[in-house]
């Protein structure tokens, strides 16, 4: 009784040892995104007030645009990061139906912008670009659950076709090809890393080429596209006029480039310097030196990202980063391989550079995405058996075999 009295109140009263809030992320993997949006900005005010002067007689206007697209994007990014991934096993349906409806409404409404029906409300929207997010999504989540299964070809590879083409045939009526073939790739690489077998992913291949083969002969554009880049590829004097004024704007930035404002093909020809052709502007105006840095970054933003995947608490978060990922890069290597006459003209834009809300918004969603998987992939709590590779795991055996987590099955919240 006495020593209970001379106890102290902080001794009788200690407070409840509170379990932090989480923050940790990977923080290059952050940085890269960073400064690749400011790096944008930038670009994206160079490249587009002639145009933007031209057009709507405000040479800051789409550069204002930009950045309220920015900023919705972060806000969304920021709610995407800390929102668990798993969440997204109980609303993906409903999404994959919400895609679907707006992609058919963009073939009723048939808005018409470049030849192509690809957008609604004035051309603010492109559900084609939330398509590929969703898609990565659905597929991921898809895939996870099956895993038991996909070498069971009426489980895996009939299914699998079945939602990629009724996604991409979509997306192909609109028409917008590289959207399409980019979902398909994308498809099939999930479906590799899921620990489908090599037989069917080559089947996949063979009927997606064949397909895509049949696409590009019936429909003009595809097929003047495709012509085009050929002839460029026997003679570079026959190259499409877009590549040629690409061309000439690298080589007029030379090593260090004339500097931000300063390029002239953006004034003289260029076609749609803000969008598609915003590399060749950064070529002119930072030389080879600039664009050597912003590929840097985009291998960084590559490697960290597969970091998070390599890493992830488990094979759902593993296959969402990597497709997040890999499809935010594989939208850049497009975009520039087509700025240099390497591929045949895709429409993709340039991730966080290009002028476009949605390709903004849609690749900062999955940025939050990527960052929440490394933000649990930190918590020791987790899962505390997690596998030290998890996406070599799911190459080797991993397949059919689930990661053990207190308290249920993995992936059961």
């Amino acid at each position: 009784m006495i020593s209970s009295v001379h106890e102290s109140p902080a001794t009788r009263r200690r407070p409840r040892r509170q379990t932090p809030v989480n923050l940790k992320f990977d923080i290059p993997f952050f940085l890269a995104i960073f400064t690749l949006l400011v790096f944008g900005a930038i670009m994206v005010y160079s490249a587009s007030w002639d145009l933007s002067f031209y057009y709507y007689d405000d040479p800051s206007l789409m550069f204002r645009r930009q950045m309220l697209w920015l900023a919705l994007g972060l806000v969304l990014a920021a709610a995407a990061s800390m929102t668990d991934y798993h969440y997204y096993r109980k609303v993906i349906v409903p999404g994959m139906l919400v895609t679907l409806g707006a992609l058919l409404l963009v073939l009723l409404r048939s808005e018409v912008r470049y030849g192509a029906a690809r957008t609604l409300n004035s051309g603010s929207f492109m559900p084609s670009e939330a398509a590929k997010l969703v898609t990565i999504i659905y597929l991921s989540i898809w895939l996870y659950s099956k895993r038991n299964q996909l070498n069971d070809i009426s489980f895996g590879l009939v299914p699998l076709g079945v939602i990629l083409g009724a996604v991409s045939g979509f997306i192909l009526a609109q028409p917008d090809l590289s959207a399409a073939a980019t979902i398909f790739f994308l498809g099939g690489l999930l479906f590799f890393l899921a620990g489908g077998e090599l037989k069917q992913i080559f089947v996949l291949l063979v009927l997606a080429v064949f397909v895509g083969w049949v696409v590009v002969q019936i429909h003009p554009t595809g097929n003047k596209r495709i012509t085009n880049f050929l002839q460029a590829v026997d003679d570079p004097t026959q190259a499409d006029y877009h590549v040629k004024r690409s061309f000439g704007a690298f080589l007029n930035g030379g090593m260090f480039g004339t500097g931000i404002g300063k390029s002239t093909a953006k004034l003289t020809g260029l076609p749609v310097p803000p969008t598609d052709s915003i590399f060749a502007v950064i070529g002119e105006e930072t030389g080879v030196a600039g664009t050597s840095i912003m590929i840097g970054l985009y291998l960084l933003l590559l490697w960290r990202g597969m970091h998070i995947a390599k890493n992830a608490p488990d094979m759902l978060g593993s296959l969402m980063a990597a497709g997040l990922t890999l499809w935010i890069t594989l939208e850049a290597i497009i975009n520039m391989a087509v700025m240099v006459g390497m591929l045949p003209f895709a429409g993709n834009a340039l991730p966080f550079i290009s002028v476009g809300g949605s390709s903004l918004i849609v690749s900062l969603i999955a940025v939050g995405i990527i960052l929440n998987i490394s933000r649990n992939s930190n918590q020791p709590n987790l899962n505390p058996q997690r596998t030290s590779n998890a996406l070599d795991g799911m190459r080797r055996g991993y397949r059919g075999r689930s990661i053990s987590r207190p308290g249920g099955a993995p992936g059961s919240r």
